[in-house]
C-alpha cells in the first residue's frame, strides 16, 4: 500500500503513486456512502469510471450498487498453456493463425449469424425467474463466443521458457449491459422514492438486500458472470481448434479463469459483506489469477497473497493513463506501429481508431506490478507474440 487518505467517513487506501482529480473524487464519493465498510481500496491500475473508479474495491453492509459492478458484468480473463515451443517455424504461421481466428470469432459489435448450442450457456438457472436474461436469451445465443470491442483481446504469448500460451479478455457482451442498466435505473427510482441522502450525481444508486430488487439483480448478475466465462470458454475452444489445424499434436493445459467486474458475499474483518470489484481481481491466498498487459507489454499469471487490507484483491491490468479519445487525438499511428513491429508482434494497430488501445494509452505494467507486491506474487511472466483486438 502506498498511501492512505483519511479525510472522509472511512479511509481510502491507495496502491498507486499518483491519482487524478476525477478518480479521487469518485473514491471520496464511495468513502462517504453510509453503508460502505471499513475502507475503500484503489488498485495500482485505478482510473475514473462511471460512478465507481475502475480498479476500485468496495465492501458494503447489506447493500449492492449496480454501478460499482459496471456494465460489462463478469468481464475477465482466461489463459491456457500449450506444449508448443516458440520456434521459428511456428512464428512464421502466427499471421495465418490470427487471420483464421478473425474469420471465426466475431469482434466489435458483430455477433454470430446463427444461435449457438444452448448447452454452451450457463446451466442450473431457471431463466423464467431472470427477467432480463429471459428477454435477452435469444440474442445471447448469438453473442456467446464473440470477443466484443474496446480493450477485449485474444493474445498469443510466450513465457520465460519460450512456451506458447493463449490468453483471452472478454465479458458478458450486451447481456451484462442490459442487466446493469435495468437495475441501475430501478435503484435510482427507488432511491428517489426513499428520499435517499446519497447525491444522485455520484451515480451510486443502491439496492438493499432486504428488497426483492436487490436479490433479483444479484441473481441476474451471477448469471452474467457465468455467461461471460462461458463466452471466454467458447472463444478459447475455437482458438484451440485453429491451433490444432496447424499443429495436430498440440496439447493444452488447464484453463485459468478470473473475473474482474462483479460483487459477491465474502467475510472480511469478521463480518459478512458484499465485496464489489470493478476492474479489480480477487487475490485470496493461493488463488491463481491473471493480470494482462496491453498489446506490446507483458502479462502475468499471479498467485494471490490474501492481503486483508485490499479485501484480498489486486489490479485487473495495466490501467489506462489516457482516455480513448485522448489516445486517438495525441498518439502517433506510425510510431505506435513501429514500436510493435520492432517487438515482432503481429498486432492490431492498423488505423487511427486503433490508437485507443495502443500500449502507450496504458500505464507501465511493470510499475503497476511493483506497486502490488503485497497483494500478489508473480508465477509466470508472458510476453506477446500476436494480438487480435476487439
Amino acid at each position: 500500500m502506498k498511501k492512505v487518505i483519511d479525510t472522509e467517513r472511512i479511509p481510502i487506501k491507495l496502491w498507486l503513486d499518483e491519482i487524478d482529480a476525477n478518480t479521487l473524487q469518485q473514491a471520496k464519493n464511495l468513502a462517504n456512502l453510509p453503508f460502505a465498510f471499513k475502507h475503500i481500496c484503489l488498485m495500482p491500475d485505478a482510473h475514473s469510471g462511471y460512478g465507481m473508479p475502475i480498479g476500485g474495491v468496495m465492501a458494503t453492509e447489506g447493500v449492492i450498487v449496480p454501478n460499482a459492478v459496471g456494465v460489462d458484468i463478469g468481464c475477465g480473463m482466461c489463459a491456457v498453456k500449450t506444449d508448443l515451443k516458440n520456434e521459428p517455424h511456428i512464428r512464421k504461421k502466427l499471421k495465418d493463425i490470427v487471420d483464421d481466428i478473425r474469420k471465426i470469432i466475431p469482434v466489435g459489435f458483430s455477433h454470430h449469424d446463427n444461435a449457438q448450442d444452448e448447452n454452451l450457456m450457463p446451466q442450473n438457472y431457471n431463466i423464467d425467474n431472470l427477467y432480463i436474461i429471459k428477454n435477452q436469451y435469444a440474442s445471447a445465443l448469438k453473442q456467446i463466443g464473440t470477443l466484443g470491442g474496446g480493450n477485449h483481446f485474444i493474445e498469443i504469448q510466450k513465457d520465460s521458457e519460450d512456451i506458447i500460451w493463449i490468453m483471452i479478455h472478454s465479458g458478458s457482451r450486451n447481456l451484462g449491459k442490459k442487466v446493469a442498466e435495468h437495475y441501475n435505473n430501478i435503484a435510482k427510482n427507488l432511491n428517489n422514492l426513499w428520499y435517499s441522502s446519497i447525491d444522485s450525481k455520484t451515480d451510486l444508486a443502491f439496492l438493499p438486500f432486504k428488497t426483492e430488487e436487490a436479490r433479483k439483480y444479484y441473481n441476474e448478475m451471477k448469471y452474467c458472470v457465468d455467461f461471460a466465462f462461458a463466452n471466454r470458454q467458447l472463444i478459447l475452444k475455437r482458438v484451440q481448434e485453429v491451433f490444432v489445424d496447424y499443429f495436430p499434436e498440440i496439447n493444452f493445459g488447464e484453463i485459468i479463469n478470473i473475473a474482474h467486474n462483479y460483487a459477491q458475499w465474502e467475510n472480511h474483518f469478521g463480518k459478512d459483506v458484499v465485496v464489489h470489484r470493478k476492474g479489480a481481481t480477487s487475490a485470496h491466498k493461493g488463488e491463481i489469477g491473471i493480470i494482462p498487459g496491453s498489446q506490446g507489454t507483458n502479462s502475468y499469471i499471479v498467485e494471490g497473497l490474501g492481503n486483508p487490507e485490499s479485501f484480498a484483491s489486486c489490479s485487473h491490468g495495466a490501467g489506462r493513463k489516457m482516455g480513448r479519445n485522448e489516445a486517438i487525438r495525441t498518439l502517433d499511428l506510425e510510431e505506435e506501429q513501429r514500436k510493435l513491429d520492432r517487438l515482432g508482434i503481429v498486432h492490431a494497430v492498423r488505423s487511427k481508431s486503433d490508437l485507443e488501445e495502443a500500449p502507450s494509452a496504458y500505464k507501465n505494467i511493470a510499475h503497476v506490478m511493483a506497486n502490488q507486491e503485497d497483494l500478489v506474487k508473480i508465477k509466470v511472466e508472458l510476453s506477446p507474440l500476436a494480438v487480435v483486438k476487439g
